[in-house]
């Protein structure tokens, strides 16, 4: 397994954690309904990440996605049928301390269990019958987890989704007016994510909203220009922020996604 960003080593503390992670469990029933599996995936030391994974066909492509913050994967359950109807099958997929995982999140174990949630993501496919191509999808924080798996298993994929992502995980705390310089925090010229983002060359779709209040649309300009693959494409939705963007931009939206799945399945 491949080694978690050093640096996000330095994140790890409680006073800067806090700004980062809102975890939530999930404390109600998960549906019944015979389209939605869920269960877990050991990421090691005693600890198992929740998934819940909505599907429509077999055949249909599958993309592991990865959430944004104070979301659980059982939030989903409306946008999966939604995602089934354009002829995809969601795999959401929590972080620690979210849904039904055990432990605590950290930056450095959020990257680091994006690998062995790959692993179990495919295990569930292969078990139950899944034959469609896969993609990865990370939504805000969860851009960083869909870009480290992005640069390790290119060969295994067919796609890459990034909507209101970030290139440099560094700068979120600036947006967030952390003082990281206050704390010790030395601020690489080149940080992981962005150093893995040029090594993509993976098909990538990037969607962003234009109006994005958390993280910028310059953020998702400059990592949709950082990816290396030739075959890419940005979509800033316009009239639209950070939380409205599938709501208020719900067309454009779908209809990119439909376009660049069918395209490379």
């Amino acid at each position: 397994m491949a080694k978690p960003w050093h640096e996000l080593e330095a994140l790890d503390k409680p006073e800067i954690l806090q700004f980062i992670f809102y975890p939530r469990e999930d404390l109600f029933e998960i549906s019944a309904a015979a389209n939605v599996i869920a269960g877990t995936i050991p990421v090691g030391e005693a600890v198992s990440i929740s998934y819940c994974f909505y599907f429509s066909d077999k055949k249909h492509p599958n993309i592991l996605f990865f959430h944004g913050n104070g979301e659980v994967a059982s939030d989903y359950g409306s946008i999966g049928s939604i995602y089934n109807q354009i002829g995809a099958n969601l795999f959401v997929a929590d972080y620690r301390g979210y849904g039904r995982s055990g432990g605590k999140p950290t930056l450095t174990n959020m990257i680091k269990d994006a690998h062995p949630v790959f692993e179990g993501f495919k295990r569930v496919l292969k078990e139950k019958g899944f034959s469609g191509k896969l993609f990865l999808m990370g939504r805000s924080l969860g851009s960083a987890s869909a870009v480290e798996l992005a640069s390790h298993y290119q060969g295994q994929l067919s796609g890459l989704i990034i909507e209101s992502g970030f290139a440099n995980v560094f700068n979120l705390f600036g947006y967030l007016g952390f003082p990281l310089k206050a704390l010790g925090v030395s601020v690489p010229e080149t940080p992981s994510n962005l150093g893995l983002i040029r090594k993509i060359s993976l098909p990538t779709l990037v969607m962003h909203g234009e109006h994005d209040q958390i993280v910028p649309v310059e953020e998702g300009r400059e990592l949709y220009e950082a990816i290396a693959a030739k075959d890419k494409r940005l979509l800033i939705i316009p009239g639209v922020d950070h939380n409205t963007i599938f709501m208020g931009g719900m067309d454009q939206y779908l209809q990119a996604l439909k376009d660049f799945v069918e395209g490379h399945s």
